[in-house]
């Protein structure tokens, strides 16, 4: 079975703007909404499970017929580290598109279906939508830390209703929330909220993906905003004078607010954000409140009249994402020139853990909202939100070391000149939860393409370069994989990754090559062969060995190219937690792997090192295929290896198996296996029953969070490995 079952890719399609106004969103609605859904649609493709792992299936006879005939397809959505926007490449098993991704972070999601690049499918099986991006769906994800996005009691929220204003050869429309007991008629009027969304969006953005019916019914609920109308419209309204006067005054006539600045408000997303402070800085006698999420006011302020800003505006409050937000660099400028301005602030700080998406913009409405029309308390950034300690610049284009990592895990990537005139170029990694693999689109940087990824976590990271749909070896950085040409690999440090690290120089064991004559091959093969710190060929005992074997697809250099064998095993030497021996990493690509590891490399080794031939004295591990042959072994030969371990592989059939002699001959058999986003999972588990039927003990680990890929096999290893030669 292969080694890894995602590598197929393809490349993002650009995102659809429809940067019409709310009135042409709301047809786009009505269409989707009322357009039969195309055959074949009944069974849902996409399903989530309580704890977050998102499972889709395509039909492959749907995308058949309406992409026609394609070699990928992905789901692109906002899966990326950040939220970034990604793809999730789905395997082609049988009559479907299928993966598994996850688990995922509370939260909600947007997705697309896109095969080969250009061809995008809306999934007909999933009644939401964006208005302005007509092939979104959306899901969420529930948890305590985004209840405030759930749907509040029924009966129990606001209302939210569409506000047509203008001259009616420019006619236009906007969104309004009023709050619960609201009603057209009686004395009490109430403070407004101009929302206003980015460019290329619409109002109804506010709703379908910052989820603000949501945000604003559950504030009410528990009392923690003033009650108050919101007005959420295009970007291009409130901050242009003409547009202003027509969406307030229709404000003013159809519902009961104050009109006073005291109680208006204004705020936006992106370029949105900028129009909003634009608005509060140079009109400060029509604003008290602006929010700036994520704002692109790269102009800066102007000529600002500070003491009417001051004396008027009773809050500007800024937000920005973390260094892949576009406006991250914008914002730090900004604070600078309102600084040298004098002009009063507050800053919510750097929000570690998004850029500028949607899952930002809606912890940003969650803080801003709460501080309008009343007084409070705290006026600092959000816990675990940073300062803003200056401009993020990677290094000029041409000298970037690839990849150019951050001490805080943010990770640039650029490409040569050689791909100037390819359409689309992203980075594929094993950065998707528990280490299953995203592709992140690139930009455009003059002749090369660039992207940041981040906040990492501390681990080690595999990846290769997609240029339209070809997979293409990053060759400014030398790592290699011998099994997988085009992948490059890189660490980002930490205590997390402290095993997956080199030790210094001098204090590791040695990897060397061991050349052996296969019989089963009929050729020359090569195995690697770590020695423990200190290996002495001459003391009086023998070492003991581990024989640890490779997967489909790999072969005898993958466990240290990308297992990081050699560092594991010597931190946990220099950690005094492994026993010292000698493993032996042979090449199991081989028509009959019994006779090729008892034949050829078990007698090679012992020739070459000093190492015990007696059984208690020797373990077998592999993964995937190499965890079948280690099973392999273990029912032809019980005993021959008294530690035994399988890594995502299941034990197969029961016929003919010895179990009391496996029992009497093996010290520790013990099992790993990856979560549902290991393809191996279900069998694996399906074949405990026959170990427990033939009554063989073993250990199983319990599942290891993630795929069937290096991230799971790694920390098996390192579990492993300490529990050998102890019993």
């Amino acid at each position: 079975m292969p080694s890894l079952l995602y590598h197929g890719s393809s490349r993002p399609l650009g995102v659809r703007r429809l940067s019409a106004a709310i009135a042409a969103g709301a047809m786009a609605i009505a269409a989707m909404l009322f357009a039969p859904l195309p055959a074949a649609a009944d069974t849902p493709w996409l399903n989530v499970s309580e704890d977050g792992y998102a499972s889709f299936s395509i039909p492959a006879a749907y995308i058949q017929a309406n992409a026609g005939q394609v070699s990928q397809v992905v789901i692109e959505g906002n899966f990326g580290p950040s939220f970034a926007w990604a793809e999730f490449g789905l395997t082609r098993r049988g009559d479907a598109w299928s993966g598994v991704l996850g688990p995922l972070r509370p939260g909600l999601y947007s997705y697309q279906v896109t095969g080969d690049d250009t061809k995008g499918l809306k999934d007909p099986t999933n009644s939401t939508s964006v208005a302005s991006k007509s092939l979104w769906s959306t899901f969420f994800v529930p948890g305590d830390s985004v209840r405030l996005l759930a749907d509040a009691p029924q009966g129990q929220g606001g209302k939210v209703e569409t506000l047509t204003y203008g001259p009616k050869h420019e006619e236009r429309s906007a969104l309004v929330w009023t709050p619960p007991g609201y009603a057209p008629k009686g004395p009490k009027s109430y403070p407004v909220l101009y929302l206003q969304s980015g460019e290329g969006g619409s109002a109804t953005d506010w709703l379908d993906l910052g989820r603000a019916k949501q945000i604003f019914d559950n504030l009410s609920a528990q009392k923690a905003m003033e009650p108050m109308v919101v007005v959420m419209s295009h970007g291009d309204g409130p901050d242009e004078d003409k547009e202003a006067r027509d969406l307030r005054n229709a404000v003013g006539d159809r519902y009961r607010v104050l009109r006073d600045p005291a109680h208006q408000a204004i705020a936006g997303v992106a370029e949105g954000g900028a129009q909003a402070l634009r608005a509060a800085l140079t009109r400060p006698d029509q604003f008290d409140y602006a929010g700036s999420f994520s704002g692109l006011l790269a102009d800066g302020i102007g000529r600002a009249d500070t003491n009417a800003i001051n004396h008027h505006v009773k809050l500007v409050r800024l937000y920005t994402g973390n260094v892949t937000d576009p406006a991250y660099n914008v914002t730090y400028r900004l604070t600078k020139a309102l600084d040298r301005a004098r002009v009063t602030y507050e800053f919510d700080g750097v929000n570690p853990d998004a850029g500028g998406n949607w899952n930002a913009w809606q912890e940003n409405l969650i803080d801003f909202v709460p501080r309008l029309f009343r007084t409070v308390p705290d006026h600092g950034p959000s816990a675990g939100h940073g300062s803003l300690e200056g401009e993020f610049t990677p290094p000029p284009a041409g000298t970037t070391p690839t990849p150019f990592v951050t001490r805080d895990g943010f990770v640039t990537f650029e490409t040569t000149t050689d791909f100037k005139d390819a359409q689309r170029v992203k980075v594929w990694a094993n950065w998707a939860p528990n280490g299953s693999w995203l592709r992140v689109p690139m930009s455009r940087a003059g002749d090369r393409w660039r992207v940041t990824v981040g906040p990492l976590e501390p681990w080690f990271y595999y990846y290769k370069l997609i240029a339209d749909l070809t997979s293409v070896k990053d060759v400014s950085n030398p790592t290699k994989v011998t099994s997988e040409p085009t992948w490059s690999s890189f660490l980002i440090p930490g205590e997390r990754s402290r095993l997956l690290s080199d030790v210094p120089a001098g204090q590791g064991g040695k990897v060397e090559s061991m050349t052996y004559q296969s019989t089963v091959a009929n050729a020359e093969r090569t195995a690697l062969v770590w020695t423990p710190p200190g290996y002495d060929p001459d003391r009086a005992e023998p070492y003991p060995v581990l024989y640890l074997q490779h997967g489909s697809g790999q072969s005898y250099t993958d466990w240290v190219e990308m297992g990081r064998a050699k560092q594991i095993l010597d931190h946990q030497t220099l950690d005094g937690d492994l026993v010292p021996m000698v493993v032996v990493m042979g090449n199991g690509n081989t028509s009959d792997f019994n006779k090729e590891l008892l034949e050829n490399i078990v007698p090679a080794a012992r020739a070459r090192f000093h190492i015990s031939s007696d059984p208690s004295r020797q373990a077998l591990a592999g993964l995937s295929m190499g965890g079948g042959q280690t099973f392999g072994v273990l029912k032809a030969y019980p005993g021959r290896f008294a530690y035994v371990a399988a890594f995502s592989a299941g034990f197969g059939s029961g016929t003919g198996v010895d179990a009391a002699a496996i029992n009497a001959g093996t010290k520790l058999l013990r099992l790993y296996v990856g979560d549902q986003t290991d393809f191996v999972n279900s069998s694996f588990m399906a074949s405990l029953p026959t170990l427990n039927n033939l009554g063989i003990h073993y250990e199983f680990d319990g599942v290891t969070p993630g795929p069937h890929g290096w991230d799971v096999w790694q920390k098996n290893l390192i579990d492993l490995a300490p529990r050998l030669f102890k019993r």
